[in-house]
């Protein structure tokens, strides 16, 4: 199924979207494609916050900005980014990628498992035990794949690959004051 929307949309548009495709020409407010499952949301301006939370697959492009905590605990949804992301972006994300061709706010990945997070511009303070990472010939292909699905035109070269430093996988309560 394919539902197009002319314009914008509210609060939790195309929520626990599972195998359709939903086109937005607007803006999303808060909670777009939250829980999706499968399927791709397309949205042609910017998300507010929470855009993409909870998601465990699919495809979520956003063609303009997104607020706060985009991808927030992401279990497997691959999410692009045309702009800017705000603070706390990918905080607790599981599974899954997030795609950022603009910038992106303080505390990007804080908490972070195991997705990956591509940026293509400049990062304020990374969040508890986010790192930058090598970008490696297998994390090429997948931005290529990303970005060419979501109808991008950057070069997956200008990228860099953050993820999980694995300090915090383990907590030792005789070592509290390291963490």
């Amino acid at each position: 199924m394919t539902v197009r929307i002319d314009g914008p949309v509210g609060y939790y548009a195309a929520g626990m979207n599972q195998a359709a495709v939903v086109e937005i020409t607007g803006h999303a407010g808060v909670g777009l494609a939250e829980n999706m499952m499968s399927g791709l949301v397309h949205v042609t301006g910017s998300a507010s916050q929470s855009a993409g939370a909870t998601a465990h697959g699919g495809l979520l492009v956003i063609d303009g900005d997104a607020a706060a905590r985009c991808g927030i605990s992401m279990k497997g949804v691959s999410i692009v980014v045309g702009g800017n992301v705000g603070h706390m972006s990918a905080f607790m994300a599981q599974a899954g990628c997030l795609v950022i061709c603009g910038d992106a706010g303080d505390g990007l990945g804080d908490s972070i498992y195991e997705a990956h997070i591509y940026v293509k511009g400049r990062t304020g303070q990374l969040g508890a035990d986010c790192v930058e990472k090598p970008l490696r010939p297998e994390h090429i292909s997948q931005l290529t794949e990303l970005l060419t699905a979501a109808g991008r035109p950057e070069h997956p070269e200008e990228f860099r690959r953050y993820g999980s430093a694995r300090q915090l996988y383990n907590f030792h309560v005789d070592h509290a004051f390291s963490y």
